[in-house]
Order: C-alpha cells, then sequence, then structure tokens
C-alpha cells in the first residue's frame, strides 16, 4: 500500500509505546498510519542520520503575536524549533480570547491550544519598557466570564492559567489562585500557575495544586527555588509530585538556573513536561527556544527518551489530548524531525551563568497533519 507520506531511515523515538529503533512512519489522510519497515508512499522523505519523534508540544508559549506585546509569530517559531504545537499559557483572557482565535489561532499552519487567563486581558503589559502583573488588581479576575469562554470553546482551550508571585500578583498575594482554582474546577479543566519571587512561596503555591494541576517556572532560582540552600528539594514538592501535579520548566527570561537544576537532577526529581515559555523577551537567549531547554537537560544527564517524552507524550497527558505526542496508529499525523549533532554551544541560565556543552538538538523538519514541512535554518 502507498501512503500518503513516510518518513523512512531515521531513527524513530517514541515514548508513548517504547519505540527506539530505525523503522518508516506512514501517515495517511492525517492521521499515523503505519510504522514498518519499507513502507512506500507518495511523498517519501528520507531522514536517514536523524530522529523522528511524535510532534514536540512546547507546553508553555506566548504566541499572541500582535495582540499582546509578549507574542512572537507562533509559525516562525515552530519552523526554528520543529514544533508541532504551542500551548499558549495565559497571553490572552476571556475579554481577548475572540480576537487571539480570529487572527492567530485559526490562521496558523501548526496547532495553537489555550490555557486562557483567568484575569480580563490576559497578560496586557509586558515589555521592556512597561511591566504590570495582570493579577495585581483583583477587579481584573473574571470568573464567569473563564468559565463561559472556556465552554465554548472546549476544542482549543486547555486550562486554566493565572499568575501569582511578587512581579505577577504583587499585593493580592495568593487571592488570584485561589480564584483560578475556582474557575478550573467549574470548567471541569486543569489549571498551570506561574510562580516568581515571593510572596506567595513556592510551598504555599504547590500545596493547592489538584492532581493534573500544572506548576510552571519549577526549576526557577532564589528566591521561591524547589529547593533548600544546601540543596535538597523541599518536601511540598515531593508532596505534589505524589498526589499527581505536573512540574513544568517555563524557562523564559528569569526561570531556570543551573544551580537548581543540578540540585533537582542530583534527586533524580526530573520535570514532567520540559517548555520553552518563548516570548518576545527571551527568543534570543537566554531561553531561545523549545530545543535548547531540552538541550540543556540532555546536558544534565536526562536522558534523550525522557527528554523527548516530556515535550510529546508527558504533555499530551497534562493538556488531556491523548491523540497528540504518539506514533499510535490512528493519532493526529504530526512528527517532528530532529539531529543532535556534535556542535559545541554555549547554554546560558536566567541569571547569566553559562555551561558549555558538546552536543546540540537542531530542527530539520516537521510534519503537520500527515504534510511534510521543511524546517528553518
Amino acid at each position: 500500500m502507498a501512503y500518503d507520506l513516510a518518513l523512512t531511515g531515521g531513527r524513530v523515538i517514541d515514548p508513548s509505546q517504547g519505540i527506539d529503533r530505525h523503522i518508516d512512519v506512514a501517515f495517511e489522510n492525517g492521521k499515523v498510519a503505519a510504522l514498518g519497515d519499507g513502507l512506500t508512499a507518495t511523498h517519501t522523505q528520507d531522514v536517514s542520520g536523524q530522529i523522528a519523534t511524535p510532534g514536540l508540544i512546547d507546553m508553555h508559549t506566548h504566541v499572541y503575536w500582535g495582540g499582546t506585546s509578549l507574542g512572537v509569530d507562533a509559525d516562525a517559531y515552530a519552523h526554528q524549533s520543529a514544533v508541532t504545537t504551542c500551548i499558549d499559557t495565559g497571553s490572552a483572557g476571556p475579554g481577548n480570547f475572540p480576537g487571539f482565535k480570529a487572527h492567530v489561532i485559526e490562521p496558523a499552519k501548526i496547532r495553537i491550544l489555550v490555557y486562557l487567563n483567568v484575569s480580563f486581558a490576559g497578560i496586557y503589559a509586558f515589555s521592556p519598557t512597561v511591566i504590570v502583573g495582570e493579577s495585581r488588581d483583583m477587579r481584573l479576575m473574571a470568573a464567569r466570564e473563564a468559565v463561559a469562554v472556556a465552554a465554548q470553546n472546549p476544542g482549543c482551550i486547555a486550562g486554566i492559567k493565572v499568575r501569582v508571585g511578587r512581579h505577577a500578583s504583587g499585593v493580592s498575594g495568593i487571592a488570584p489562585l485561589l480564584v483560578a482554582l475556582d474557575v478550573a474546577d467549574q470548567a471541569g479543566l486543569p489549571l498551570m500557575c506561574h510562580i516568581d519571587e515571593p510572596p506567595p512561596t513556592y510551598g504555599e503555591v504547590v500545596d493547592l495544586l489538584r492532581p493534573g494541576d500544572v506548576l510552571t517556572h519549577c526549576f526557577r532560582p532564589f528566591p521561591n527555588a524547589p529547593v533548600h540552600g544546601d540543596g535538597t528539594v523541599r518536601q511540598s514538592v515531593f508532596d505534589a509530585r505524589a498526589r499527581g501535579v505536573f512540574f513544568d520548566v517555563g524557562h523564559g527570561m528569569g526561570s531556570f538556573s543551573w544551580k537548581t537544576a543540578r540540585a533537582m537532577a542530583n534527586a533524580e526529581f526530573w520535570p514532567d513536561t520540559i517548555s520553552s515559555d518563548v516570548h518576545a523577551m527571551c527568543i534570543e537567549g537566554p531561553a531561545w527556544d523549545l530545543l535548547r531547554t531540552m538541550t540543556k537537560f540532555l546536558y544534565l544527564g536526562m536522558p534523550l527518551e525522557q527528554v523527548i517524552s516530556s515535550a510529546t507524550n508527558n504533555a499530551a497527558t497534562a493538556i488531556g489530548r491523548p491523540d497528540l505526542g504518539t506514533f499510535a496508529i490512528g493519532a493526529t499525523g504530526d512528527a517532528s524531525v530532529l539531529s543532535l549533532d556534535a556542535t559545541e554551544i554555549q547554554l546560558e541560565d536566567a541569571l547569566g551563568n553559562v555551561e558549555i556543552y558538546d552536543q546540540q538538538l537542531f530542527a530539520r523538519g516537521l510534519v503537520i497533519d500527515g504534510a511534510w514541512q521543511q524546517a528553518l535554518k
């Protein structure tokens, strides 16, 4: 049988099925159609010497380009990093989500899913010159509106987003998280919570999160790091993972430090999901993109299969989309083609500390709904 598209000759790594071997992957009618040897297709893409994975999911991005000051172009970003699904985390709230959907999400070539901000206008003031935390003013907490917009857009909205911390919520403290938890409960959706400097503390936040909720910026530096000064992991972190809270990297401009990451690695506490938190103020460093962030975890000693799992099936589980992040027959026909090259790279954290690594992940191509697209160099 000749399929629409076949990726041939590559090393296929699909952690969802325990696959790590050289095998062909075929797509038909926008779905994964077959895995095997010698598959034929109308379009055959030779990926010999490269790695083919289920489509990468960047769990934390900001892609409301033109609608917010921090947004980046979703398609351009995805094609430079082999990301097939961007999860926008709180750029838009219920007051401006319709514009995000009409002007960015629907025209995009890649898939964009959303954690809807509980704040009415989302992240409306985040730039090099003007930064105002949207959670500082409780008058902006739009509980009823958020539940209504989520109900009207079930295929697009994957969860509810809230940002708390000295910068994001200021004098409102932890109160916006309490509102967001109530919204998520009413909407039947998971919550993603941003944390920055205290108050509230790391422990106060994770203690409130439910099974299936996501703490992003989980490897952030002091103050409000997940580890004590002696490098031991806080008990509240272990307790949260035990009850099913997801820990997401969300690198961004200020939320990843080598000191924290080493302490967590030493405790073998790896993140559930690796994400870039790419936005206009970190796309040219220190985060750059998802692949750069994944490369940092390879440097830390996280196994390649686990790194890929964190951006495929683990992310799909977190957003409740079992059709993504897998090459299971009948799944959505997305794939990412990467290379792991012996290329020296400087890897900086959010504090400006640099480590040198002798390998780097590069984007070589992607498949979206069964159609091949070349990565941008």
